[in-house]
């Protein structure tokens, strides 16, 4: 830490590899963090020559050519939590000799991508929701899937007092579907499915931003290579702040080509033409603003100066399967 310089106690705290910053001002909010041999407060500043315990154990910040960046492909049984106490912890699980954490969670049924790191600074910016940073998920269920089910997910579903983003879903069997997200309320999909009548038998995140989890075996790690790290870099170079990982609607606009499927996008004229549902890769949906429903009224509305129903032209036919120009194809 150069000589004249000073950060907040949580990102000190982060940066030392032992947790993230949220993490690290609930442990000084428990009285767990003293500051010179006194209790330490929440926004406090640490200098050069400060000295900073937690629990009794002495903190000294990494740099941050020192950080570590790990992809896990995380078995079912693994719980992401870094907490000690906790048995079948994801750390105790990976026994890597850098203390890292990992960066935000899969649940504990679940099997598949995390992250793990030692640089706290980097786990707001990937897991603020306003960034849409992507997660690729591929979900088996207990009964067949029908189109319209699949349809009506991708619109958003009414969950935990809000509506879920509108997101991309591809059919891969009559059981298994794809689906790709850009935000983490808590169990989402098996929520999201369950809102359907459906109940999640397997799901494996197989995707995270840039990285994907192939060739990875399930209970293995490695190290991010320098092309994955710098991709990931440079899409939080911008992170905002505006909200965190289980934000609702409210997320700015991203960039059309950010919210393109990875595997391929679905054909322009119809978003369902090879099993996908979602966003059109050219005109994705605003985020807050549900779909309208198909065949309201009977009737489509009018263009903008069109005659209306009274006047001497037959009112425009309701939808007859045609696409929408919307997120989802009409049903």
């Amino acid at each position: 830490m150069p000589a004249s310089s000073s950060v907040r106690l949580n990102k000190f705290i982060s940066e030392s590899g032992l947790c993230s910053r949220r993490e690290a001002d609930r442990y000084i909010e428990q009285g767990a963090v003293l500051l010179n041999g006194k209790p330490a407060q929440v926004g406090d500043q640490v200098g050069p020559r400060d000295r900073v315990s937690v629990n009794g154990h002495k903190l000294e910040p990494k740099q941050a050519a020192d950080a570590v960046y790990l992809a896990f492909n995380k078995p079912v049984g693994v719980t992401s939590t870094s907490e000690p106490g906790v048995r079948g912890n994801i750390v105790d699980y990976v026994n890597h000799a850098a203390r890292v954490f990992p960066i935000g969670r899969l649940d504990k049924d679940s099997s598949g991508l995390i992250f793990l790191t030692s640089d706290g600074d980097i786990v707001n910016k990937i897991l603020r929701a306003g960034n849409r940073h992507e997660k690729e998920y591929v979900v088996t269920v207990n009964r067949i899937l029908t189109d319209q089910m699949l349809a009506e997910m991708a619109h958003g579903v009414p969950m935990l007092g809000t509506v879920t983003k509108p997101c991309l879903l591809q059919k891969e069997t009559p059981y298994i579907f794809r689906i790709t997200l850009v935000q983490g309320l808590n169990r989402q999909i098996r929520r999201m499915v369950e809102h359907f009548g459906y109940e999640v038998t397997k799901l494996e995140r197989v995707r995270i931003m840039n990285v994907s989890v192939k060739g990875l075996p399930v209970g293995d790690w490695r190290e991010l290579t320098p092309a994955e790290l710098a991709g990931i870099m440079k899409m939080v170079e911008k992170s905002s702040g505006t909200e965190d990982a289980s934000g609702g609607r409210r997320a700015p606009k991203a960039p059309a080509e950010d919210r393109r499927p990875k595997s391929g996008p679905p054909s322009q004229k119809n978003p369902a033409a090879n099993g996908w549902w979602g966003p059109r890769p050219d005109k994705p949906a605003a985020p807050g603003k549900r779909p309208a429903k198909p065949g309201a009224g009977g009737a489509a509305r009018p263009k903008s100066g069109a005659p209306s129903r009274s006047g001497s032209r037959p009112p425009a036919k309701g939808p007859a399967g045609g696409p929408r120009k919307g997120p989802a194809p009409r049903r």
